[in-house]
C-alpha cells in the first residue's frame, strides 16, 4: 500500500511540476497578440504549485515509511527529519518544496506579467531538476555518474517544456471561440510558437532517453526486456511518448496550417473541433508517459536485476 502511495505522490508532483516549468516558459516563448481569453493562467499555475508542494511531503512520508519500514513512521518527527535532512532525497524534496512554495509566494507578490513568468520558470525548472537526485540518475559514481545524472536532469527539463506547453494549448483550444478571432488567433500563434521548440524538445528527450537506457537497461539486458516488469513499462513509457510524437506531428504539419487557412477563410470550426481532439489524446498520452515514470521510479533498473 505504501509504494501505491509514493507512486502516487511521485505522479502528482510531476504533474504539478511541468505545468509549474513548462507553462509560464511557454508564455514568454509563445507571445500571445493579447492577453484575451487568459484568466486560467494564474489559477492553474497556483493549482501546480500547491500540487507540487503537497505531492513533496506525501512522498517524504511514504519515502520515510518505507526507509524505517513501519507506516507509522511517517508520524515520527524525529524519523521524518532524519530523511529530510540526512538523505539524498529528502534534501531534494526540501528543495523541491521550498522551490514551489516561492513559486506559490511570487504569484501572490505579483501579478501575471513577463517578469513572474521568468520567476516561476526559474522556479520551476530547479523542481524539475531535482527529481533527478530521487531517481535513479543518481545511483552511478564517477564519470558515468555525472554523464546520466546530467542526462537525466536534461530530459527531465525537455518533458516538462513539452509538456507544460501541451497544458496550456490544449486549455487554450478548449476556451477558445470559433467565432472570435482574437482567442482563435493567439491560439494559431501559441501552435506556431511552439513548433521550433517542439522540434528541440524531441531530439532533446530521444537523445537522452538513449543515455538513460544505455545505463538502466545497457545493451546486455535488451533481450530480457519483455521478460521483466521493468522492460515491459519502459516499452509502455515509450510507446506513449511515440503516440504523443506522432500526434504532435499531426497538429504541427497538419491541423496548425489547416486552422490558419480557416482563420482567413469560411470559419475555423471545424479544424478547432479536430485541434481539440487531437490534443486531448495527447495530453492523455502524457499523463500516461507521467504515471509510467512515477512508477517506473519504484522498480529496479534492469541493470541492478
Amino acid at each position: 500500500m505504501m509504494a501505491g502511495l509514493v507512486i502516487a505522490a511521485r505522479f502528482i508532483q510531476f504533474a504539478g511540476a511541468v505545468i509549474l516549468f513548462g507553462s509560464p516558459l511557454f508564455f514568454l516563448y509563445g507571445r500571445p497578440a493579447s492577453g484575451v481569453g487568459a484568466a486560467w493562467r494564474r489559477p492553474l499555475l497556483v493549482r501546480a504549485g500547491v500540487f507540487t508542494a503537497l505531492g513533496t511531503v506525501a512522498a517524504l512520508l511514504g519515502q520515510t515509511s518505507a526507509m524505517a519500514g513501519d507506516p507509522a513512521a511517517a508520524f515520527d518527527p524525529a524519523t521524518v527529519w532524519s530523511v529530510l535532512s540526512g538523505t539524498q532525497f529528502g534534501l531534494a524534496a526540501a528543495v523541491r518544496f521550498a522551490s514551489a512554495f516561492a513559486a506559490l509566494l511570487a504569484m501572490i507578490v505579483w501579478p501575471p506579467s513577463r517578469r513572474l513568468w521568468i520567476v516561476l520558470a526559474a522556479l520551476g525548472a530547479v523542481v524539475m531538476a531535482s527529481f533527478a537526485w530521487t531517481g535513479h540518475g543518481a545511483a552511478d559514481d564517477g564519470i558515468a555518474g555525472l554523464a546520466h545524472l546530467g542526462a537525466d536532469i536534461l530530459h527531465l527539463l525537455a518533458a516538462g517544456v513539452w509538456l507544460g506547453a501541451l497544458a496550456v494549448l490544449l486549455l487554450q483550444a478548449m476556451t477558445s471561440d470559433p467565432g472570435d478571432t482574437v482567442s482563435m488567433t493567439d491560439l494559431h500563434q501559441g501552435l506556431a510558437g511552439f513548433a521550433g521548440v517542439g522540434s528541440v524538445v524531441v531530439a532533446a528527450l530521444v537523445l537522452t532517453g538513449l543515455v538513460n537506457s544505455w545505463f538502466l537497461v545497457g545493451p546486455d539486458h535488451l533481450v530480457a526486456l519483455a521478460a521483466s516488469a521493468y522492460g515491459l513499462l519502459l516499452v509502455a513509457k515509450v510507446a506513449a511518448f511515440a503516440a504523443m510524437l506522432g500526434l504532435a506531428a499531426m497538429n504541427r504539419f497538419r491541423l496548425t496550417p489547416r486552422l490558419a487557412g480557416e482563420l482567413a477563410g469560411h470559419g475555423p470550426a471545424a479544424a478547432l473541433g479536430a485541434l481539440r481532439r487531437s490534443l486531448l489524446v495527447e495530453t492523455a498520452a502524457g499523463v500516461l508517459v507521467l504515471i509510467l515514470v512515477g512508477v517506473l521510479g519504484a522498480i529496479a533498473p534492469l541493470s541492478a536485476q
